[in-house]
């Protein structure tokens, strides 16, 4: 089998919690143009993206094939709308379908250049925003945020309550630094994962309205003290949209119009932006969650969203979309150690930094909850594959809230991207089935 692409499917499909994108994180024009598309990607010479046999890359077809079946089963048990899956080798197209429906109601089918919510995704866009900077000599990662950031200046960490309920507060034992903000280390929270005073500030002060500018959102943020002391946990937080403004402040143009500018464009990343204009809408998925009977219905994540608007605030931790070729893309471009189709956005030991260990050796706690996994620059790396029950050492991943997975692994030169859109409970395990599955297919391994 060369390669198939199927936009089959029956019913059903949940969405993810915001938590999703936490527990199940493990994981680029138009589909229609990657063949022609040119590499420049080291020992990968020739074209990049281009589609070929799992067999020429040392892969198995029939047994990549299990990808597609499995998620058509997910799909025919109603558990997902629809699904595209994608997967890549040597820089190499292997795998690239679609099954089920991008829209339930109006029975259309899901189509490999559908455009998804990517939600959490975002993060490591905005990482290799800002690490374009640090290339640029704009900061040192050891540079405490409020150099650059005012807002952020003398910041207070709680400390616990007093008989009135009211925050109690202790001074910084030192300052919050840039690397601690791309690892969640910084004592920052999000405000919906957790029960403390410091969350209830975040929900008070509405730090994720999406009416804010990043400016109004900063200052707002600056207002609330730090859930914990810097470096001494890990905890999943609203650290990449400050990310974004810094990206504002250090490159004197809006956070949007350089991610554009950066990489969106230099990478062809044509469906990829804050919002889904209206020419392209008809390839905009359809979100799904659970009812209280179970049956799937059509809603937002989040109250008051909506991806069809050209938004005020530009999350950088949360407010794209794309498509999966698009993330593909992006995704073959770290892999290749910061270049793709001739044009470098990143140089490989800027890349290689950002999914090393970034955590304090210190540190309370484990990240992610999980064993053998580390944090880097806005990606989760694993350390141990035995421990994280995962198969190559150094492989960097995310996820997203309405579903959405990648994983890049650099001993098996592999790039995959799955991507739905649903929450809520009961969303079948995409990530770690589709990791496996990928895996078995393997015949001619590197890593071994």
């Amino acid at each position: 089998m060369l390669l198939t692409i199927k936009s089959a499917g029956t019913n059903l499909f949940t969405r993810t919690l915001f938590a999703f994108c936490v527990v199940m994180l493990a994981a680029c024009a138009p589909a229609t143009d990657s063949a022609s598309v040119q590499s420049g990607a080291g020992s990968n010479s020739g074209r990049a993206l281009e589609m070929v046999a799992p067999e020429s890359v040392g892969m198995d077809s029939a047994r990549l094939d299990r990808v597609t079946q499995a998620m058509q089963g997910f799909v025919d048990e109603g558990k997902l709308a629809g699904v595209v899956t994608m997967a890549a080798r040597d820089n190499k197209i292997v795998h690239f379908e679609s099954v089920g429906y991008r829209d339930l109601e109006a029975q259309a089918p899901m189509t490999n250049d559908a455009i998804f919510r990517i939600y959490s995704m975002t993060k490591p866009i905005t990482g290799v925003a800002l690490m374009i900077l640090y290339e640029e000599g704009k900061f040192r990662l050891a540079d405490p945020v409020e150099k650059y950031l005012p807002e952020f200046k003398n910041l207070q960490v709680f400390a616990g309550t007093d008989a009135d309920g009211n925050i109690l507060t202790e001074p910084q034992n030192h300052k919050m630094t840039i690397r601690q903000l791309m690892s969640h280390t910084g004592g920052l929270t999000y405000g919906i994962f957790a029960a403390s005073a410091v969350d209830s500030s975040y929900q008070r002060a509405g730090l994720l309205d999406t009416g804010d500018t990043l400016a109004e959102f900063t200052a707002k943020l600056g207002a609330i003290p730090l859930k914990h002391q810097p470096g001494s946990t890990w905890e999943y937080s609203v650290s990449v949209d400050v990310q974004g403004y810094l990206v504002e402040k250090l490159a004197g143009q809006s956070f949007g119009a350089f991610l554009e500018e950066r990489i969106f464009e230099p990478l062809g990343m044509t469906d990829t932006d804050f919002h889904v204009p209206a020419e392209k809408a008809s390839r905009f998925a359809q979100i799904y969650n659970y009812d209280d009977s179970g049956k799937l219905t059509a809603a937002e994540l989040f109250p008051g969203a909506d991806f069809l608007e050209d938004p005020v605030f530009e999350s950088g931790g949360g407010g794209l979309v794309s498509s999966t070729m698009d993330y593909m893309r992006f995704s073959q471009m770290l892999l290749n150690g910061g270049e793709l189709d001739g044009v470098r956005i990143l140089a490989p030991l800027t890349v290689d930094l950002m999914h090393r260990d970034q955590t304090p050796a210190n540190m309370a706690g484990s990240v992610l909850g999980s064993r053998g996994t580390s944090f880097g620059l806005d990606f989760a790396v694993i350390e141990d594959p035995v421990e994280a029950e995962s198969y190559s050492a150094g492989t960097y991943y995310w996820g997203g809230a309405a579903g959405t997975w990648f994983w890049i692994d650099p001993v098996e030169d592999l790039v995959f991207v799955g991507m739905i859109q649903q929450g809520g409970a009961g969303i079948p395990d995409v990530r770690s089935t589709s990791q496996r599955l990928v895996y078995q297919s393997i015949m001619e391994p590197k890593g071994i």
